[in-house]
Parts: structure tokens; sequence; C-alpha cells
């Protein structure tokens, strides 16, 4: 690869926007055009969008942007701002929870050089372009930007009622006024690469579904490390939708020989992914014994070399909508 394309992934970032609109995929797509281009309709330097993940059933998309850990904050404030004034929270409907129209900006380094201090800053500075740019707009913070407890997501998820089928805006949140319905809650924050891994089981019953997503996670004694689970009804079925955290060091006792868990670096220290093929056999193991089978498994965008490789290949080329080129989204 060329030295110019190695140049610019020594600084990339990924934000993997999650805004609470689906059904409407011109308006996902504007705001994805929106990351790219300012208002004259001047492509931004180093950003490219390389995946979009449309739900209908969650009434929820991810919009997978890469960009230099410079040109990240008003690429992601672009196309949060429009967003805001495309999707009402008043009129949502879908089954996965969500508290904002844009609801979740969480910004991942992609490579060794960009420091966990520059993503923190970079969050901070979303967090609070967001509120001032869109009056109105509310933050919570997570992980490395919630300094100095670094909360992790799925707390800070769960103080916020995220969670709650009614969540109830009466909260106080780390940036902004109180909450309003149209726009709700975002929850701004950094960290190590997430990736998200959805297992289908052959059932329409979702308390089998929540039984199995409660076996699995990290919290209950002998699920996997890093792995957040919950279960939906989806497309006729249920749906395992598991958030697949990095773990520091490596898997201990989880790890086979044939089987390597994904790893990468940053600052130093090593982190690493249970891999879709183990988070699918748990599912089915524990599916089994409830004499249900599995339909498939889905990855939601890419793991975190993938996502380097592609931004590199992309910038090079200067292709900023990567994801009308790759068509491999996986789903």
């Amino acid at each position: 690869m060329a030295s110019s394309s190695s140049s610019l992934g020594r600084r990339l970032v990924a934000c993997l926007l999650n805004i609470s609109e689906a059904r409407r995929k011109d308006v996902v797509e504007t705001v994805a055009k929106a990351a790219l281009y300012n208002t004259e309709g001047v492509q931004r330097e180093a950003t490219t969008v390389l995946n979009i993940f449309n739900d209908h059933d969650y009434n929820r998309s991810v919009i997978t942007i890469v960009s230099s850990i410079d040109s990240i904050s008003e690429a992601v404030l672009s196309a949060c701002e429009k967003a805001c004034g495309l999707i009402d929270m008043c009129a949502h409907k879908g089954v996965h929870p969500c508290m904002g129209a844009v609801d979740l900006i969480p910004i991942y380094p992609l490579g060794e050089e960009v420091r966990v201090q520059d993503c923190a800053e970079q969050a901070q500075a979303v967090a609070r372009g967001l509120t001032t740019r869109v009056q109105g707009t509310t933050v919570f913070l997570f992980g490395w930007a919630d300094s100095p407890l670094r909360r992790g997501l799925a707390q800070r998820r769960k103080e916020m009622g995220w969670f709650k089928k009614m969540p109830d805006l009466r909260i106080q949140p780390d940036i902004g006024p109180q909450p309003q319905k149209r726009f709700g809650v975002t929850g701004v924050g950094a960290g190590a690469y997430v990736m998200n891994c959805n297992v289908t089981i052959d059932t329409q019953d979702v308390v089998v579904g929540r039984r199995i997503a409660a076996a699995i996670r990290e919290s209950t004694p002998g699920g996997l490390p890093g792995v957040q689970a919950m279960a939906f009804p989806h497309e006729g079925d249920v749906e395992i939708a598991c958030n697949v955290e990095s773990v520091k060091g490596g898997p201990s006792g989880h790890v086979t020989a044939d089987e390597p868990w994904p790893s990468f670096s940053i600052e130093g220290r090593q982190y690493c992914h249970a891999p879709a093929s183990l988070i699918t056999r748990r599912v089915a193991e524990l599916a089994r014994k409830q004499g249900v089978g599995i339909k498939g498994t889905a990855l939601v965008g890419f793991t975190p070399q993938e996502c380097r490789g592609l931004a590199e290949l992309a910038l090079s080329e200067g292709v900023a909508e990567f994801w009308k080129e790759q068509r491999r989204i996986r789903m």
C-alpha cells in the first residue's frame, strides 16, 4: 500500500454512530453523507463511511464513520446535526431499547498511534459540540470520556434507564439541559473497539431468548468475557443481540488452538474479542437444551483489523461513500 495510505492509517479512529431510524433509508443515507461533505457539498479530507447497517424491526441504524483523530469530531457532529433535524423520538417505534434520536456515539482507536487520551478528548468535544449546536440535546458520557470514573456503557445505560420499556427522561445528564422527548438522550464515549454479533434462534419465544442471553453474559458465572447480550423478537424469530467488548490481555481458559481470539493493541496493551464462532456455538448449546435450533449469525460491521484495513483502502482511493462499493454488509 502507498505511503500516503499508511500515514493516514497511523491516526485513524472509528465512530460507530447509532441512530434511531432504519425504516426511512433515505434519511439514514442523508445522515451518513453529512459526515462526508460540508454544507457546500465539498468532501471532507481523510473521512469515509465504510458501512451502514439498518434493522427494520429495531428501527435502528449503525453508521461506521472512519476519519483521522483530528477530523472525527466535525464529521460526527455534522452527521448528528442532520440526524437531530430529521428524527423525532416522539414518533419512534422499534423493539430495540433507545433513548435518543442519536442514541450512541462511541469513538474507537484503530491503531497504536492514537492515544486513549486523544479519543477521550475527541468524545468530550463531540458531547459539548452536540449540546451547543443542537439546542435541547443532552448527553451522558461513558468509557474513557467519563473522567475520572470511566464507567462502562452498560453501567451508564442502566443508570440512565436505557433498558426500561418506557425510559424516564427526568434524569440528570452529564452535559446539556434536562432531556426533551424529541431528541432524548445521547451516549457519547470512547474505548477499545466493540464488535456486534447477533445470533438468531429458531423460536418466537422471547423468554427462551432471554434465558440464553442471560447465560452468555460476562456478568453470569460461566458467561463469555466481554459479552453483553439481550434477546428481541426479530423477523418472526428471536435474535440474541450481543455487544462484544474488548477484553484486556488474553482470554484465559476460553481460547482453543483452533479458535484464536481477534486481538489488537492500544498504547502497548493487548486487547482481544470473543470470536463470533464461540458465541454462536455457546448460543447453539444453550438453545439445544431448550429444544430450539439456531438459524444463523450476523456480524454488524467489522473486526478492528478489517475496519482499519478497509478504511486505509477507501482513503487511499478517495472513496467517501465506501458502503456503496464494498457490499459486504453481513445481514
